[in-house]
Order: structure tokens, then sequence, then C-alpha cells
């Protein structure tokens, strides 16, 4: 066989593809029509429903991240916000996201200048250069990442920080701000070259970091030190707080203990093993926060915690590969909505681990877990999801994720360590075993 395509290859694959009738039919719908309607199931697609045997209470709303990727905080403050809903028998309210990614931005810039400092001998065309290089401050984040921002700086009410068109925008402002990072990189590795030490290049940082939090500023605007909250609740009573920072109104209105909340993770891949706990280098954004823990455990422990805290009333942050086999307009994921299989005359046969090890698939997105449909066994049949995408599709932005979807594309679930076992608890607790950077575990939600 040659190692280039022949033109007798062509005539053959002309061929073969012109004498199938599913092929034909295919490509005459395909031509005019999107591929997701026309490759859509018809039992799957008439059995979409939006009822749940497990709801938790204190629904809100859904929210709306717009052209930005900070799913993983909005997945967040959305189970804060739940909690502080019920408290106070609220109907609607939201927290500050603007706020926190000002945060994250600024952590971030601070996180990556000292990666810079900490490789400064490293080659500059090196894997590790290149991968800190290419997106220091985007939008993504994980859980960790999450409640090293919360119990640095707390959180406010949207009111006292509201969007800005750059929050809500992201794109251009990652760019300017990145642009700039990556220049201080080379300052920094410049002057580190020429004999540098530790305190001249912390002191170097120390400017680099006034100038992202100017551009922050000018982006964002200021976030509020302190500020007074006041709200009517459902039965028409009036609340009024004075003079609270954003730590004391976590710590007083919203009250969880984060520290008491483990990230469990589904990764099926070859190198890794079940019952073991890993973490992610130079992954993060607060230098002095809390590492990325995961505990990898089959995909059933992940299900049986997250419906089990649901039941309990408590809603989960988790994560997914959300763009697979996802019909966004409906908002439902699922593995049978689409035959593509029928559709393209061809099978996708590869595995989740599989997917995961050649780039098919990785955690793209975050959202929150505030429902469960259980059968007679008690065994979950599918999932209400609270996206971050608006209220125009779906059920009023609620999705629906069925049970074999959570199996080939949910990848981590966040839960109160009460919903494991002692055991798997203790091994949360040892000392991880450290992935590559690029390791897909590694990827952010967006």
């Amino acid at each position: 066989m040659s190692s280039y395509i022949l033109r007798k290859d062509l005539k053959s694959y002309r061929k073969s593809a012109n004498e199938n009738p599913q092929v034909r039919l295919a490509r005459n719908a395909a031509v005019r029509g999107d591929i997701m309607d026309l490759a859509m199931d018809w039992e799957a697609f008439r059995k979409i429903d939006h009822t749940f045997s497990e709801m938790v209470s204190g629904q809100m709303k859904v929210t709306n991240q717009k052209s930005s990727g900070r799913c993983w905080g909005f997945a967040g403050l959305n189970l804060f916000r739940i909690y502080l809903g019920r408290k106070y028998n609220l109907k609607k309210f939201e927290f500050s996201q603007n706020y926190f990614i000002f945060w994250d931005k600024m952590e971030k810039s601070n996180y990556f200048l000292e990666s810079i400092i900490k490789t400064a001998d490293e080659p500059r065309d090196s894997r590790l250069i290149m991968h800190l290089l290419s997106d220091p401050v985007q939008d993504g984040g994980q859980w960790h990442m999450f409640t090293n921002l919360i119990e640095k700086y707390g959180v406010v009410p949207q009111s006292e920080m509201p969007e800005s068109y750059q929050s809500s925008q992201s794109m251009r402002m990652n760019r300017m701000i990145t642009r700039k990072l990556r220049g201080f990189a080379k300052d920094l590795r410049n002057i580190h070259k020429k004999g540098a030490d530790i305190k001249e290049l912390r002191s170097m940082k120390d400017d680099m970091l006034r100038t992202v939090y100017q551009m922050l500023t000018i982006c964002l605007g200021t976030p509020p030190e302190k500020f007074d909250w006041q709200v009517r609740d459902k039965d028409k009573k009036f609340h009024r707080f004075e003079n609270v920072t954003p730590k004391k109104f976590f710590e007083d209105h919203v009250g969880l203990n984060l520290k008491n909340y483990v990230c469990l993770i589904h990764c099926p891949m070859s190198d890794k093993t079940f019952n073991e706990v890993y973490t992610i280098d130079y992954l993060g954004n607060v230098v002095e926060g809390e590492i990325i823990l995961y505990l990898n455990l089959p995909s059933k422990r992940l299900k049986e915690a997250a419906a089990s805290s649901i039941k309990d009333d408590d809603p989960v942050w988790f994560g997914c590969d959300v763009g697979k086999h996802f019909h966004r307009n409906l908002g439902v994921m699922d593995m049978d909505i689409f035959d593509y299989e029928l559709f393209y005359s061809t099978d996708f046969p590869m595995t989740k681990g599989d997917r995961l090890e050649y780039g098919d698939s990785q955690m793209t997105h975050a959202m929150l877990f505030t429902g469960v449909d259980l059968d007679r066994k008690g065994l979950p049949r599918k999932w209400r999801v609270e996206n971050s995408w608006g209220d125009k599709r779906g059920d009023k932005g609620y999705d629906i994720m069925t049970d074999s979807w959570f199996d080939e594309y949910t990848y981590e679930v966040v839960v109160h360590k009460d919903y494991i076992t002692k055991d798997e608890f203790s091994v949360y607790q040892k000392e991880p075993v450290i992935l590559p950077p690029w390791d897909p575990m590694g990827a952010l939600a967006k």
C-alpha cells in the first residue's frame, strides 16, 4: 500500500460512498440542515421529561455567564445562593460573579509570575515553559481554585459589584493581560540570567502586579472592601446588614465549611488507578492556597455520593465535557439523543479512557446538580442540572443529564466528606500523586 493517496484509491472511495444509499440519504440531508437535528433519534426525543423524584429546595432563576468562561465560579456561587436563599427565604439573589473573577485573575497573575520565577532555569522552549505561557489568565478554573478565592476574599452581592462589559465579554481583556504577562515573563527571565537574586525578582513582580491590578480595575471596576446589604424576603420581611466585609458576608450568610468538601473524579485512564488521590503540577491560582486534589473512584461511587447529597437537600458542584451528545436548545445530555452511527454509517467505539488518552474528551464545563430521578430500586435514571447559560433553553435554563451520559462524560463531583466512606476519605488525605500540567485531568472548566 502507498504512503500517499492515489487517484485509483479516490475512485474506489467515491464508488463505495455513492453505492451506499444510506450515505446518499445522509448527504442530501446534511448539505441543507443541522446534523444535530438530522441525527436526532425519535425514541430518545419523545422521552425527554423534566420531572425528578428528588429535588433540592431553594432553586432560583438560572444565571448567565454570557461570553465568558466563568462556569466554575458561577456553579459555586449558585450553590452558595441556595443556602443563603433558604436562610433568608429569598425568591431571587445573585452573588457578584465579577468580584470573584477580579480576584481570580489577580491571583492567577501572581501564580503565573511565581511559576516563571521558579522555572527561570528551564530552557525557553521547554514543554513546561510553553505550557505556562499558553494561557496564564484564562477564565477557566477548578473547585479548589474557587474555594481558595472564597476563603481569601469572601463574596459580595451582585448589586455591590455588578457585571461589566469586560466580565461578560472577557476575550479582549484576557488577551491584553496575557500579552502583558508574557512580556513580564521575558523580563524576569532576562534579569535572572544577569544574576538577579530572588529579592530582586520579587521586587520586580510587585511592580508587575500593580500594573495587572490597574488593568483589572479599568476592565472590571474596584472590588468593595465593605458594604451594606438589604433585602426583602418572600414574606415581605425586610433585612438589613451594615458595614459588612466580603469574608464576613460569606461566613455569616452562607456559612459552609469548604474544607469539609472533597472532589471525586472518574478517570479510567491506563496510567491511573482507582482509590488513588492525584494533583496537577503548576495548576492553581492562589499561591498559598490549597492544592487541587482529586480522589479517583469508579463512576458508580460518584453517582452514589451525588445522589445521597441531593436526597439530603444538598446541591452538588460537578464538571463534565458538556459539548458531547448534548442538544443545547433542548437542554438534554443523552447518549441516545443522536444516532451518529446510523447517520454516518460507521461506529465510534472509543471508551471513556480512550477519549481521554487520545484527546477526544476532557472536562470543559462546571454546573450544579439540583435533582435526581431515582427508579424503584433507588438507582438514578437522570439528573437535573442547573446551568449558567441563561433561561432561554432547556427547562428555563435547567438541563437533563441521563445516567448513561453521566458515566461517559461526567468527570468530577464535589460532595461533603460525609458522603464518602472512611476508607475513601483516608485515601483522600494521603500524599497525592503529582500529574504533569498537560494531563487531561488538568483541564479547566470554562
